[in-house]
């Protein structure tokens, strides 16, 4: 299959593209930024330039290109408009124009959380799938992100073309934009309980919607990590995360503390990704207990942390 790829230069791009070529498709790369997988340079925000990439023959778009929340600081509300929603539509109508039979977009998971689940100020730890709601994204990039999702059930209903939309959880190697005091790497092992997911399982999550889109027609997943908890143990969570998390996994303490690391207080949130599994054939394979057998074998972190990365245009 021919695919358009959006965002071919990005985080995600870099490893989305071998993974669609390693699956047997042919990839042509859009990005602003040039980069080995990058064919077309130029927006998304401008319909001329989609018509130029789907001009050199394309079967189907992955669209994951987007301002992303730490672009906020750097443009206007308008930006994120044109880009994240006028780009959506721009594809989708391009891609339905051509006749396609599938579209999957890269969505997020910050698109859940209001004010109210960051400020944590419950009893529980909130459980988060594809039925939390109402949904009230606390910043431009959520508020387009959540339009341009809108756009794809919207095309899957009225015009027949199947969209799967991923809302993953975190997966940039840089460091929070939002600093916690906590070490970066201590707090991305931290997040593969509840918040996050390695940047292949990313681009694998993606190759597989890519090929089971026809038969959902409108698909909207969460991707994240398996997280080893329950609903049932959303108040222990939030009470003494560090206990469940002793229970779990006996040693994860000492490992961590040989490392310098520790283990959280208090867990505010879990992404619950059951749903890809079950109706997407979805699941991650790396998780937190992958973190703790590299920290056993004193192998690698099974998870890309480079502190000088910048995600966006700037990069």
């Amino acid at each position: 299959m021919r695919v358009l790829l959006t965002g071919s230069s990005g985080w995600l791009g870099r490893f989305l593209a071998p993974a669609l070529r390693a699956a047997g498709h042919t990839v042509t790369g859009l990005d602003v930024v040039p980069g080995p997988d990058t064919h077309v340079l130029g927006s998304v925000a401008s319909r001329a330039v989609v018509d130029r990439a789907m001009g050199l023959g394309i079967d189907a778009v992955i669209h994951s290109a987007a301002l992303h929340k730490p672009d906020i600081a750097r443009n206007p509300v308008s930006a994120f408009v044109d880009v994240n929603v006028t780009g959506t539509l721009n594809l989708l109508e391009a891609a339905r124009e051509a006749g396609h039979d599938r579209f999957v977009m890269t969505s997020t998971t910050s698109l859940m959380i209001s004010q109210a689940i960051r400020d944590e100020a419950g009893d529980a730890a909130v459980w988060l799938d594809e039925t939390s709601g109402p949904l009230a994204p606390r910043n431009i990039y959520g508020v387009t992100k959540l339009a341009a999702e809108g756009l794809c059930r919207l095309y899957a209903a009225e015009h027949g073309l199947a969209c799967v939309a991923l809302r993953t959880s975190r997966f940039f190697p840089e460091d929070d934009d939002t600093p916690t005091g906590t070490d970066e790497e201590n707090l991305k092992a931290i997040e593969l309980l509840h918040r996050r997911l390695t940047v292949e399982d990313a681009a694998a999550a993606h190759v597989m919607a890519l090929e089971r889109a026809p038969q959902i027609g409108f698909g909207l997943y969460v991707i994240s990590a398996p997280p080893p908890f329950a609903r049932s143990d959303a108040e222990a969570l939030k009470r003494d995360a560090a206990a469940l998390i002793r229970d779990r996994f006996p040693d994860a303490e000492a490992l961590f503390a040989a490392r310098g690391w520790q283990l959280p207080t208090s867990l505010g949130r879990v992404y619950d990704p059951a749903l890809a599994e079950q109706q997407l054939g979805f699941r991650c394979r790396t998780d937190f207990a992958a973190v703790l057998q590299a920290l056993r074998e004193d192998a690698p972190l099974p998870f890309a942390h480079d502190p000088a990365y910048r995600a966006g245009p700037s990069r």
